[in-house]
């Protein structure tokens, strides 16, 4: 199988390359950013992209972008996150398309396991940690509407909502407009 690997960590990069290239696997590039990893996919067209989430440049899910990117560019390059990170926002879409998995590094426990997951992903089927599935599909932690009944959630229960949400009293069609902001903050 030929791999690109994209990890920020050196220790962790070269480690995982060691380890890919004992198992008798091809390892065509190992960078350290989300850019050198979508122009090394592009230039060396590897059965499977491993990607980190957080990484330069930006950090915060620059991995899962450019993940999501190399699957809409290159759909036939499979692709596995492994992060010590649940991100949800790009995930949804690629574990919908197939050839995607998503393990979380402190939980890898087996490396025949974390191998056979690679072989799996790269030949279109899947591999999801738990934890990713249920921060997929669970309901979302922080929504200020988890404390609504669903009774409350209709027209006639306004002001027990607004009370519940803690928006001040004052004019109606405000109040409202904040309640319809606390949901969106929710959502996002």
């Amino acid at each position: 199988m030929r791999i690109v690997i994209g990890e920020d960590s050196t220790l962790f990069r070269e480690g995982l390359v060691l380890l890919l290239r004992d198992a008798g696997h091809e390892v065509v590039a190992a960078v350290g950013d989300a850019d050198a990893l979508e122009a090394a996919v592009a230039r060396e067209a590897p059965d499977i992209a491993i990607a980190d989430i957080r990484m330069p440049p930006g950090d915060e899910d620059a991995g899962a972008r450019a993940a999501a990117r190399i699957r809409r560019d290159h759909p036939d390059v499979a692709v596995m996150l492994l992060s010590q990170h649940v991100e949800t926002r790009h995930s949804l879409d690629l574990v919908a398309a197939g050839g995607f998995g998503y393990l979380l590094k402190d939980r890898v426990l087996d490396v025949d396991d974390f191998l056979d997951a690679l072989r799996r992903v790269a030949g279109g089927g899947s591999a999801l940690d738990p934890e990713v599935v249920a921060a997929l599909v669970g309901p979302r932690r922080d929504d200020p509407l988890d404390v609504l009944t669903p009774r409350e959630r209709v027209e006639t229960h306004v002001s027990s909502i607004l009370g519940k949400l803690g928006i001040a009293g004052g004019e109606e069609d405000h109040r409202r407009v904040l309640a319809v902001l606390a949901h969106l903050r929710a959502s996002t």
